[in-house]
C-alpha cells in the first residue's frame, strides 16, 4: 500500500486509521529520515486510542509507555542506540510478550535483537508532503 500524505494532519489521520485496522497486539517498524513524520504517525494512533497528553519522540528515553483505556502502547526510538546489544539490557523481549502495540523508529539499529514485525511503514519526504508505504 502506498499513498501521499500532504501535511501533518494527514499523517496523524493515517495513524488514526492504523488504530482502527491493526490488532491490539502488534509490532510496527517505522522507517524514515529525521523529520519524516514517524512520531506524528504514532501521535495520530494514540489520539485515536483516546490519549490526550503530550506525545514526544522517545529519542532520549529510548521508549515511551502509554496506557489508554487499559491498552498498552510502546513507542521506541532506537536512533541513539550505540549497539543493538543494548536492547538486551533493557529487556526488549519482555515488551513483545505483552498484549500491546509496539512502534519502533530506526529499527535497523536493533538488527539481530528485534523480532520480525507485523507491519513495516516507511515515510519518505517528497515535494508534495510524505510518501507512506506500508507492508504487512
Amino acid at each position: 500500500m502506498q499513498s501521499v500524505l500532504q501535511n501533518t494532519e494527514a499523517t496523524e489521520q493515517f495513524g488514526a486509521e492504523l488504530f482502527q485496522s491493526l490488532p491490539s497486539k502488534c509490532l510496527v517498524f517505522l522507517h524514515g529520515e529525521l523529520g519524516a513524520g514517524k512520531t506524528t504517525l504514532v501521535r495520530g494512533y494514540l489520539r485515536a486510542a483516546g490519549y490526550t497528553g503530550t506525545v514526544k519522540s522517545p529519542t532520549y528515553n529510548l521508549v515511551e509507555e502509554y496506557t489508554v483505556v487499559g491498552k498498552l502502547i510502546y513507542h521506541f526510538d532506537l536512533y541513539r542506540l550505540n549497539d543493538p546489544e543494548e536492547l538486551e539490557w533493557i529487556g526488549i523481549n519482555d515488551y513483545f510478550t505483552q498484549d500491546c502495540a509496539c512502534f519502533i523508529e530506526w529499527p535497523d539499529r536493533g538488527k539481530g535483537f528485534l523480532p520480525t514485525p507485523d507491519n513495516v511503514i516507511t515515510l519518505t519526504v517528497i515535494e508534495a508532503g510524505r510518501l507512506v508505504e506500508m507492508n504487512a
